[in-house]
Order: C-alpha cells, then sequence, then structure tokens
C-alpha cells in the first residue's frame, strides 16, 4: 500500500499535481500553465490536448521531484475546474473542438432566450442552477450546433461529453472509463440535484444525446485505475470533486453552517447546507456538495467570475505591476481609494446580480488618482464582492456567519484578508496549508481507498495559520459608494 496520495488540480490557467503524506503535509508541487484562447470577445477556450498533456507531465514530474516511483502512491484525487465542456470523438479520442471555458459568455443570447420561454424556474427547481451560460449544457449545445458533423455524430452515439475531470479520467484509462462525479453534474444544467440522475425534460429542452454523458458517481470511490503505460503503474483513481466543493471538503466544512471562500481566478463562496437541498431565494446556487458513502451534502454557492483576475489585469494589461505579489505594497501607499471603486465585471456580474451583459467598470476617478489607488480600488472590489454574497447567503441560511474560512492564492495578502474581516464584520481564518482544493481531492481518494479511516481523522490535520479579526467598522460611506458603483454598472447595460 502506497505511502502517498496523488492529488491532480486541474485549474483554469494551470495544470497541477501535489503529493500529500498521511498527515496531510505537502512533500512535493509541480505546475504547468498553458494556452488560454480568445477566439472573440467574450469567447475563452483551452484546448483539451494541452490540458491532458501539462497534467499527465506534471503528475510524472511531482512524482520524481518527491523522489518517489508511481508505486509509492496509494491512489489519485482529482480536482478540477467546473463548467469548463470538453466534447470528444469516443473512437479516436480526439477532441471536436476545443474545450469551452466557464468563463465564456458565447451562448448569453441563447441563455436570455430560454429566460424568455418561461423556464428558469423549471431549471431552477430541478439543477439549484440560474440559466447562464456559465454552466454546461448551453457550452454543449453550442458544440453540437456549430461543428460540422457533430450533431449527426452524437446522435449515432459516437461522441462524449465531459467536464475536465471525465476527460482527465478518460485519458488516464486509455478511454476505458467515462465517468464524472455528483459535484461536477451538478455543475451541468442537466442533472437532477434530487434524484441523482440525468434530467431527461432538460436534456430534451437542450437537444443533447443522453448517449454522450458520463456515468454519474460519488465523490470517494474507486473509478478504475491508470493503465500500465501511464505514470508506469496502475494506480487506482479514488476521488473526484469539482474544485470549489474540493475547497468546502478541505477545508473540513462537514457541518452543515459553516462556510469557506475560495480566492482565486474567480470567488466562489460556499456553505455546507447539510444532505437537504434548500433553494436559494437570494440568487445563489444550490449545488452538490459531495457524495460519500451514500450520503450526500449539498451547499449554497456564491461564485464571483473576477477576483484575482483583476491582480493580473493590473499586472498584465495596464502594466502596473511587475508580479502579483507586488500589488500590496503599491495599495498600502495610500490609506484608501478616495473614492475610487472598480467593478470588475470583465465576464458579467455573478451572484447575487447574475447579469452576463456587464462589464468592467470605475468610477470616482479625479486628477488626484494615481495607480495606488487603483490598486488599492482593485483589492477591495475582491472584499466587496465577497460582502454581497455573505449578506446573500446569510439572507438564505436566516442566521448570521461568525467565521469564514479563506484559501486560494490572493488569501497571501494580509491587506485584503484585515479589509475582508473588517468589511463583514466576523473573523477571516487561513489555514496553514492554503492549498485546500488539492487536500479536498486527496482526502477524498484516501477516504476510498481506506489511507485514512474516516472524516473524523483527517479533521485533525486543518490547522490555523492566521485570524483576521474586525478591529475596526468600516464606513457605511464607503459600502453606499460601492453599491452605487454596482448601480453604475448595471444601468450600462439596461
Amino acid at each position: 500500500m502506497g505511502k502517498y496520495i496523488l492529488s491532480l488540480d486541474q485549474g483554469t490557467t494551470s495544470s497541477r499535481a501535489i503529493i500529500f503524506n498521511h498527515g496531510g503535509e505537502i512533500i512535493a508541487l509541480a505546475q504547468k500553465e498553458f494556452t488560454q484562447i480568445y477566439p472573440k470577445a467574450g469567447w475563452v477556450e483551452h484546448d483539451p490536448n494541452e490540458i491532458w498533456s501539462t497534467q499527465l507531465a506534471v503528475a510524472t514530474e511531482v512524482i520524481a521531484k518527491a523522489g518517489l516511483t508511481a508505486s509509492d502512491i496509494n491512489a489519485i484525487g482529482i480536482t478540477n475546474q467546473r463548467e469548463t465542456t470538453v466534447v470528444w470523438d469516443r473512437n479516436t479520442g480526439k477532441p471536436v473542438y476545443n474545450a469551452i471555458v466557464w468563463q465564456d459568455r458565447r451562448t448569453s443570447e441563447y441563455c436570455n432566450a430560454v429566460k424568455q420561454q418561461g423556464h428558469s424556474k423549471l431549471i431552477q427547481e430541478k439543477t439549484g442552477l440560474i440559466i447562464d451560460s456559465y454552466f454546461s449544457a448551453t457550452k454543449v449545445r453550442w458544440i453540437l450546433e456549430n461543428v460540422e458533423g457533430a450533431k449527426q455524430k452524437a446522435q449515432n452515439g459516437e461522441l462524449a461529453f465531459g467536464t475536465i475531470d471525465s476527460w482527465l479520467i478518460w485519458n488516464l484509462t486509455a478511454g476505458k472509463v467515462h465517468v464524472t462525479d455528483v459535484s461536477n453534474a451538478s455543475r451541468t444544467m442537466i442533472y437532477n440535484i434530487h434524484t441523482l440522475a440525468w434530467d431527461d425534460d432538460l436534456l430534451e429542452l437542450f437537444d443533447i444525446p443522453k448517449s454522450m454523458l458520463p456515468e454519474v458517481k460519488s465523490s470517494s470511490e474507486i473509478y478504475g485505475t491508470t493503465a500500465g503505460n501511464i505514470l508506469a503503474a496502475q494506480l487506482p483513481i479514488a476521488g473526484i470533486a469539482g474544485d470549489q466543493q474540493s475547497a468546502l471538503f478541505g477545508q473540513i466544512c462537514t457541518q452543515p453552517g459553516m462556510v469557506k471562500n475560495t480566492y482565486g481566478t474567480g470567488c466562489f463562496m460556499l456553505m455546507n447546507i447539510g444532505n437537504m437541498p434548500k433553494t436559494s431565494t437570494n440568487n445563489l446556487l444550490t449545488t452538490i456538495a459531495w457524495q460519500i458513502n451514500g450520503e450526500v451534502n449539498y451547499a449554497l454557492e456564491g461564485s464571483i467570475f473576477i477576483a484575482g483576475a483583476i491582480v493580473q489585469w493590473l499586472r498584465d494589461e495596464l502594466g502596473l505591476i511587475q508580479k502579483s505579489a507586488d500589488v500590496e505594497q503599491l495599495a498600502k501607499q495610500v490609506d484608501d481609494t478616495q473614492g475610487v471603486y472598480i467593478v470588475p465585471a470583465f465576464a458579467g456580474l455573478g451572484a447575487p446580480y447574475w447579469n452576463q451583459d456587464a462589464r468592467g467598470t470605475i468610477t470616482g476617478i479625479t486628477r488626484g488618482t494615481n495607480k495606488s489607488h487603483i490598486a488599492r480600488a482593485a483589492l477591495e472590489s475582491i472584499a466587496y464582492q465577497t460582502m454581497d454574497v455573505l449578506k446573500a447567503m446569510q439572507a438564505d441560511a436566516g442566521t448570521p456567519i461568525a467565521e469564514l474560512r479563506v484559501d486560494g492564492g490572493a488569501t497571501a495578502n494580509n491587506l485584503l484578508m484585515q479589509f475582508q474581516a473588517e468589511l463583514l464584520e466576523c473573523k477571516v481564518i487561513r489555514p496553514e496549508v492554503t492549498e485546500v482544493t488539492a487536500i479536498g481531492a486527496a482526502y477524498l481518494a484516501g477516504l476510498a481507498t481506506g489511507f485514512w479511516k474516516d472524516i473524523e481523522e483527517i479533521k485533525s490535520q486543518w490547522k490555523v495559520n492566521k485570524i483576521f479579526t474586525a478591529d475596526k467598522k468600516i464606513d457605511q460611506k464607503r459600502i453606499k459608494g460601492w453599491e452605487q458603483a454596482i448601480k453604475a454598472t448595471i444601468a450600462n447595460t439596461e
């Protein structure tokens, strides 16, 4: 029995592989960025073959880096960027089109048409989701409608659809296994989160043949083993969860009412709501968190499309900083933004507004506005968006939230975390291991193989790095300024 778990963390901008030991400590990490493809304004694609090749490369690299061989690995866990859609030929294994990424807005008009046809209530009741181009269903439909011959091939049962977890497992098993787990299935807009099955009514609505779909499994079980020529061993693939659900599990938010927020490319806040789904009345999503030993846990989720990506924008498009970490020092050069607000609606506004036509807005600029004010406003925009989602979550849950567990790259920014605590008026807790997305998948895989006995055993591994508390209250005028900036952004779409 191997002494380590290999976690494959396939994200929006990079493929990563991390090896964890039994104590939940990181032994080695490897990462490779891959190409972002923007064929038109609002369109975002990835090359599925590049995703696979970078993911395989880092898996091989991390085992070598740790000085291990494949036989030292007990199991593989997979966590992935969600909603991103791949359609491939079952016979050749080749994608029929690039992967359409979760951020892609090409199906916005079609989504508006589906809303106007009166399907919103049905879709929310069945899937827990709000009609939006964010989810997979309309991306699959677009590929079938726009790629020559794809529709006919799909009807003949020759095409397979999958989110990134399915695509990786198909390749890891050399085409033997076509599966997904409940957490990823619940992000497609064609999966019924109550019956735990693909929904015939929705498949008919979006005109997607059932033969394309992967088999839906729990989040913690052995799905198959890697083909012998891959990683030079037959390793069990034993855990799958979409990145945000995986982070919720990695933060050990296993009790109802516990909340985590991941500060990555986007920001994703999830609250565990136990084993009964609850429909949001405040524009949040209801999603499946995970299924372990037959028991399903659900979560409320608020998705913010642009969070850490605004810092990349300051770096790559505006050239205000040389590397992302420089933003904190630049922002610290001023005490406040002097009334400047940035609403980073580069890909529309997510929760709780769900305005897919919104675009980025900067308000309150004066002759005295300098790059430090812009940097600080960019950071504060992440915290303000989080506040909006937390308020909606508190309203849905009917209870105030006392603590927020945080993870993701931007949590290294103490200025942002302190401002976040003051804005929310609650504890913001950063754990010792911030790779919670990867460790969540590792835990799910290790539970399936008996590497860890049960959830109680892994709870003790979660340790606090720093607690940020609300030392002072944020002036309500500043919050009003944010609300006005949001109103201005939305007004531009009317």
